[in-house]
């Protein structure tokens, strides 16, 4: 044993590539050993954790390539200089281990985000909070991704002596190309700043029920760039955020998931409320989607040819809601044409 230092110390002098090329490869399975045992111990640890074991469970992947990098960098650095193309070497394992690290932050990122989000289930229709503290995790943690994979691209260009060169002679000569440039960059930023202002504002909500531009949908899925509205027939409506800060919406589930459905009738002036009220009482009793709050009917307007009923019920939620407004549409109108088929509207001829 005393002479392996000697023998290594005579490698280094005969062949320096060879010594530093075994030196990386010792360095990169100690790598790999250190990054196995931490993970067994942190793994045991997280047992009793969700966001701390989701974290996890998205950070080993990146983990496993950014430490043997790393350690590599280190051995690359104590190389002499004097060894053939060492330079491009380290430039190259530079920028792996720059992207590696960025990909650790990102997934570090997207791994809080999971866990909290986790932490918060949305499967109860009463899920406000919920999907507030789900909004938020969404749209920050896409928004810190942006940020980050922009300043690790940024970090990689500055490797490179020609990228700074060329950033400052554009820095020193800003101009014309300054303007375009940031013309440019307009939606992508402003995008990025709506996203920001939707997460700590939060007018909308993941499942949120919105009506926009006359449709009606729920919020499925928010991006850094815009919103997915997955409308009442399937179809898909894709919005850019910065809309939803430039312009008027509804959102039918801003405060609560409850809501109340108007149900409009024209019937003739000659027909009797109560049995329509009392028809209209039995109806929601044995209706499973009526949360027991409203269910009221009075002669809203009346015009020159039909009386105008408001049926006003409510419900848990949006979806419940148009089911009710639609069992108390087809109950009362064949009450109409049951009992009272005289009081279902009727073209009249005005006299002249």
């Amino acid at each position: 044993m005393s002479g392996m230092p000697r023998v290594l110390a005579q490698l280094v002098q005969d062949d320096p590539w060879t010594a530093t090329a075994l030196l990386a490869v010792l360095a990169v399975l100690a790598a790999l050993v250190v990054h196995r045992i931490v993970r067994a111990i942190l793994r045991r640890a997280t047992n009793g954790s969700p966001i701390a074991r989701t974290l996890l469970l998205k950070v080993e992947p990146a983990a496993g390539a950014a430490l043997p990098l790393l350690a590599l960098q280190l051995v690359w650095q104590l190389a002499p200089n004097s060894l053939a193309l060492i330079g491009n070497v380290r430039h190259l394992n530079g920028l792996l281990l720059i992207g590696a690290m960025t990909w650790l932050v990102v997934s570090i990122i997207h791994g809080v985000a999971d866990g909290v989000m986790a932490r918060h289930p949305v499967d109860s229709e009463n899920n406000i909070h919920a999907r507030s503290i789900q909004t938020q995790a969404r749209v920050l943690s896409r928004s810190a991704m942006v940020v980050v994979l922009l300043v690790g691209s940024a970090m990689a260009l500055m490797t490179f002596p020609g990228a700074r060169q060329v950033g400052t002679s554009l820095l020193a000569s800003a101009g014309v190309l300054g303007i375009v440039g940031g013309l440019a960059a307009r939606p992508v930023f402003s995008n990025l700043i709506a996203g920001l202002q939707l997460a700590l504002a939060q007018p909308l909500r993941l499942d949120d029920v919105l009506i926009v531009q006359g449709e009606w949908g729920r919020v499925e899925e928010i991006t850094g760039t815009y919103v997915v509205l997955r409308l009442w027939d399937e179809r898909r409506m894709v919005v850019p955020l910065q809309w939803f800060i430039e312009n008027p919406f509804q959102n039918w589930t801003r405060t609560s998931s409850q809501l109340h459905q108007a149900v409009w009738l024209f019937v003739d002036f000659a027909t009797p409320l109560e049995p329509l009220r009392a028809e209209l009482q039995r109806v929601v009793q044995a209706a499973p989607e009526w949360d027991g709050r409203t269910a009221t009917l009075v002669a809203a307007d009346a015009t020159e040819r039909a009386l105008k009923l408001r049926v006003l019920v409510s419900a848990r939620a949006a979806g419940p809601a148009f089911e009710l407004g639609c069992k108390v549409r087809e109950a009362l109108y064949a009450l109409l044409a049951r009992e009272y088929p005289h009081c279902l509207p009727a073209q009249r001829q005005l006299a002249q």
